[in-house]
């Protein structure tokens, strides 16, 4: 009975300890940049859920990059808030997919773990994307 117990509460305590965070896609946000997410670079940890909102029009998520073992979603809809629980530590390379030129990219940090830096780092980035990347993994 002692370790049903044990195992019930770690659970329910790991459960309810997951946080939850709003991202937003953005025209422009209030340090300048233009066509970008509210956070280039978010930290989270393994059970947190973060949703991205769309508050200007024609923008999108799409991962490009993750862990190892990690099954990559298909890419959100066009001006659709979508919402992803982080399972699996590591770094996530995601895009704006029509402004992923101009650099709308950005990285979630899960569980502080950057063991993966490498693969996210050969990841496909074009146009301004390629040195926002560079600038963003240099960051880690």
């Amino acid at each position: 009975m002692k370790y049903i117990t044990i195992i019930f509460l770690a659970f329910f305590t790991t459960q309810s300890l997951a946080d939850s965070f709003v991202l937003e896609m953005l025209n422009k946000r209030t340090d300048g940049q233009r066509m970008v997410f509210s956070e280039d670079i978010k930290h989270v940890e393994v059970g947190d859920t973060i949703t991205w909102l769309p508050t200007t029009k024609n923008h999108n998520v799409h991962f490009l990059a993750g862990p190892e073992s990690w099954d990559m979603p298909k890419p959100s809809r066009i001006n659709k808030e979508y919402s992803y629980t982080f399972e699996i530590p590591g770094i996530y390379y995601y895009q704006c997919t029509p402004h992923d030129s101009v650099g709308m990219i950005a990285l979630v940090v899960v569980g502080g773990d950057t063991s993966n830096i490498d693969v996210i780092a050969e990841a496909k980035a074009v146009g301004k994307g390629k040195k926002k990347l560079k600038q963003l993994l240099e960051q880690l």
